[in-house]
């Protein structure tokens, strides 16, 4: 059995003598474990770090093996590591994908959008947004998306979409929250698409996403903890936005 193809390395651990077990999210084969031989050797170990793309070769006796990868560097990344929100970014868009993606199941659309926000990493005006957007996608492709469309109470499009539903993840307007609305998640216009996006209303933004993310996802996934390279992402996004304000 063999395939090939190109992915992101998403990470790797340590394997017997000299070998590493790495991580790859592709387009076609998902997120896929294997075998690299003398992958922890000072020549190997800088090319292979998370966030790089690689080009990717796999073989197997039998499909359900864990196989091995032949590995080429194609993109790496690894400046990011001088950036210290680029790299938290970075960690987070991995870690992310490491807990929610299912081994070996193909998600094109998830996979095309982490890879134009991993080239958008040397822009840091606007990747904490663009991340925001790919967070909405991850929870979408996933099964949990949210519907911002109309008001969940007023069953119509309505100007004043100003809240979400913690439960159903549904929009809901300012006079169909009335009595509610303390109970449900300010929705920043930012998620509509709407607006500069200043970066006070994407912090809002993380904690919509942070919500479903924790409270959706997670329990779906045996109630595993969110990676801490997301949280460490958020932290440091708000600290960059508490010295500007």
């Amino acid at each position: 059995m063999e395939w090939r193809d190109q992915g992101i390395l998403l990470g790797l651990r340590p394997h017997g003598e000299g070998s590493v077990i790495l991580e790859v999210f592709t387009e076609t084969r998902g997120r896929h474990a294997g075998l690299v031989k003398g992958g922890a050797s000072r020549r190997m170990t800088p090319a292979l770090q998370p966030g790089a793309q690689v080009d990717l070769e796999w073989r197997a006796r039998l499909e359900d093996h864990l196989g091995t990868f032949r590995v080429e560097p194609i993109r790496s990344r690894a400046w990011a590591m001088g950036e210290r929100l680029a790299l938290a970014g970075l960690n987070a868009v991995c870690g992310l994908l490491l807990f929610a993606l299912p081994e070996r199941e193909a998600h094109p659309v998830l996979y095309r959008k982490s890879l134009i926000l991993l080239d958008l990493l040397d822009q840091p005006e606007i990747w904490p947004l663009a991340y925001l957007q790919w967070e909405l996608t991850l929870l979408e492709e996933m099964g949990f998306g949210l519907d911002l469309r109309t008001c969940a109470v007023m069953g119509e499009k309505a100007n004043d979409l100003s809240y979400v539903s913690p439960k159903t993840g549904r929009a809901v307007s300012q006079v169909g929250a009335g009595d509610w609305a303390d109970r449900l998640l300010p929705l920043p216009p930012c998620l509509l698409g709407q607006g500069p996006a200043p970066e006070t209303e994407i912090a809002q933004g993380f904690d919509v996403t942070g919500h479903f993310l924790r409270h959706h996802l997670a329990p779906h996934l045996g109630n595993r903890a969110l990676p801490d390279a997301r949280a460490r992402f958020v932290e440091r996004f708000n600290r960059r936005v508490a010295t500007r304000s």
